[in-house]
Protein backbone atom coordinates (compact mmCIF):
# COMPACT_ATOMS: atom_id res chain seq x y z
CA UNK A 1 0.00 0.00 0.00
CA UNK A 2 1.28 3.40 -0.88
CA UNK A 3 0.78 6.57 1.15
CA UNK A 4 -2.19 7.68 -0.98
CA UNK A 5 -4.09 4.45 -0.20
CA UNK A 6 -3.28 4.67 3.52
CA UNK A 7 -4.55 8.28 3.67
CA UNK A 8 -7.73 7.26 1.84
CA UNK A 9 -8.36 4.40 4.28
CA UNK A 10 -7.77 6.64 7.30
CA UNK A 11 -9.98 9.40 5.88
CA UNK A 12 -12.76 6.90 5.09
CA UNK A 13 -12.58 5.46 8.59
CA UNK A 14 -12.83 8.94 10.15
CA UNK A 15 -15.83 9.86 7.99
CA UNK A 16 -17.64 6.59 8.69
CA UNK A 17 -16.98 6.70 12.41
CA UNK A 18 -18.31 10.28 12.60
CA UNK A 19 -21.50 9.53 10.71
CA UNK A 20 -24.57 9.54 12.90
CA UNK A 21 -27.04 6.69 13.00
CA UNK A 22 -30.23 8.31 11.64
CA UNK A 23 -32.40 6.24 13.99
CA UNK A 24 -31.00 8.20 16.94
CA UNK A 25 -32.61 11.38 15.56
CA UNK A 26 -36.18 10.02 15.61
CA UNK A 27 -36.94 10.41 19.36
CA UNK A 28 -36.14 14.13 19.17
CA UNK A 29 -38.65 14.99 16.44
CA UNK A 30 -41.81 15.04 18.58
CA UNK A 31 -42.90 18.32 20.05
CA UNK A 32 -43.26 22.02 19.44
CA UNK A 33 -40.74 23.69 17.13
CA UNK A 34 -40.16 27.36 16.34
CA UNK A 35 -38.25 28.38 13.23
CA UNK A 36 -35.03 30.18 14.10
CA UNK A 37 -33.20 30.57 10.79
CA UNK A 38 -33.45 29.66 7.12
CA UNK A 39 -30.38 29.35 4.90
CA UNK A 40 -31.42 29.40 1.27
CA UNK A 41 -29.60 27.39 -1.38
CA UNK A 42 -27.92 30.59 -2.61
CA UNK A 43 -26.33 31.06 0.83
CA UNK A 44 -28.52 33.95 1.97
CA UNK A 45 -29.94 33.71 5.49
CA UNK A 46 -33.07 34.90 7.19
CA UNK A 47 -33.21 34.98 10.99
CA UNK A 48 -36.53 34.86 12.80
CA UNK A 49 -36.67 36.75 16.10
CA UNK A 50 -40.44 36.34 16.46
CA UNK A 51 -42.88 33.72 15.16
CA UNK A 52 -46.63 33.92 15.46
CA UNK A 53 -46.94 30.19 14.71
CA UNK A 54 -45.05 27.08 15.78
CA UNK A 55 -44.89 23.64 14.21
CA UNK A 56 -46.12 20.66 16.18
CA UNK A 57 -44.69 17.30 15.10
CA UNK A 58 -45.99 13.97 16.34
CA UNK A 59 -44.42 10.67 15.25
CA UNK A 60 -45.73 7.30 16.45
CA UNK A 61 -43.89 4.01 16.93
CA UNK A 62 -44.95 3.01 13.43
CA UNK A 63 -42.76 5.85 12.04
CA UNK A 64 -45.78 7.78 10.81
CA UNK A 65 -47.37 10.92 12.13
CA UNK A 66 -48.19 14.49 11.26
CA UNK A 67 -47.10 18.12 11.40
CA UNK A 68 -49.47 21.02 11.99
CA UNK A 69 -49.22 24.76 12.60
CA UNK A 70 -50.26 26.16 15.96
CA UNK A 71 -50.73 29.75 17.07
CA UNK A 72 -49.80 30.22 20.74
CA UNK A 73 -52.05 32.38 22.94
CA UNK A 74 -50.94 34.37 25.98
CA UNK A 75 -53.09 32.07 28.12
CA UNK A 76 -50.76 29.16 27.31
CA UNK A 77 -53.17 27.45 24.90
CA UNK A 78 -52.97 27.14 21.12
CA UNK A 79 -55.20 27.88 18.17
CA UNK A 80 -54.87 24.78 16.04
CA UNK A 81 -54.82 24.71 12.27
CA UNK A 82 -57.21 22.21 10.71
CA UNK A 83 -54.51 21.36 8.16
CA UNK A 84 -52.28 18.43 9.03
CA UNK A 85 -49.41 17.25 6.89
CA UNK A 86 -49.08 13.49 7.05
CA UNK A 87 -45.49 12.30 7.67
CA UNK A 88 -43.85 8.97 7.02
CA UNK A 89 -40.26 8.47 8.17
CA UNK A 90 -37.84 6.60 5.92
CA UNK A 91 -34.18 5.82 6.37
CA UNK A 92 -32.33 5.73 3.06
CA UNK A 93 -28.62 6.05 2.34
CA UNK A 94 -27.86 6.58 6.04
CA UNK A 95 -30.23 9.59 6.17
CA UNK A 96 -33.55 10.17 7.89
CA UNK A 97 -36.21 11.48 5.49
CA UNK A 98 -39.55 13.02 6.32
CA UNK A 99 -41.97 12.09 3.54
CA UNK A 100 -44.89 14.55 3.62
CA UNK A 101 -48.25 14.28 1.94
CA UNK A 102 -51.40 16.36 1.82
CA UNK A 103 -54.35 16.15 -0.54
CA UNK A 104 -52.53 18.77 -2.64
CA UNK A 105 -48.84 17.81 -2.67
CA UNK A 106 -46.08 15.39 -1.68
CA UNK A 107 -42.53 16.34 -0.75
CA UNK A 108 -39.45 15.18 1.15
CA UNK A 109 -37.19 16.77 3.73
CA UNK A 110 -34.00 15.31 5.20
CA UNK A 111 -33.17 15.60 8.88
CA UNK A 112 -29.54 16.70 9.21
CA UNK A 113 -29.59 16.91 13.00
CA UNK A 114 -32.09 16.63 15.83
CA UNK A 115 -31.56 16.91 19.57
CA UNK A 116 -33.45 18.22 22.60
CA UNK A 117 -32.93 21.88 21.62
CA UNK A 118 -32.61 22.03 17.82
CA UNK A 119 -33.89 20.50 14.62
CA UNK A 120 -32.07 21.04 11.31
CA UNK A 121 -33.68 19.92 8.06
CA UNK A 122 -33.02 20.47 4.38
CA UNK A 123 -35.60 20.32 1.60
CA UNK A 124 -35.28 19.26 -2.04
CA UNK A 125 -34.43 22.88 -3.00
CA UNK A 126 -31.38 22.66 -0.66
CA UNK A 127 -32.91 25.27 1.69
CA UNK A 128 -31.95 24.53 5.33
CA UNK A 129 -34.36 25.19 8.18
CA UNK A 130 -33.06 25.51 11.72
CA UNK A 131 -35.72 25.13 14.42
CA UNK A 132 -35.42 25.60 18.15
CA UNK A 133 -37.59 23.91 20.73
CA UNK A 134 -40.54 26.19 21.44
CA UNK A 135 -40.73 27.63 24.93
CA UNK A 136 -44.13 29.11 25.80
CA UNK A 137 -44.14 32.68 27.06
CA UNK A 138 -44.77 32.69 30.80
CA UNK A 139 -46.39 35.98 31.88
CA UNK A 140 -46.89 35.02 35.53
Amino acid sequence: MNLKHICFVIFSFIILSCSKNPETLIPHLNGYWEIEEVTLSDGSKKTYTYNDTVDYIEITDSLTGFRTKLKPNLSGTYETSTNKERIELKIENDSLHLMYSTPYAKWKETVLNANEEQLLIVNDNKDMYLYKRYEPINIE
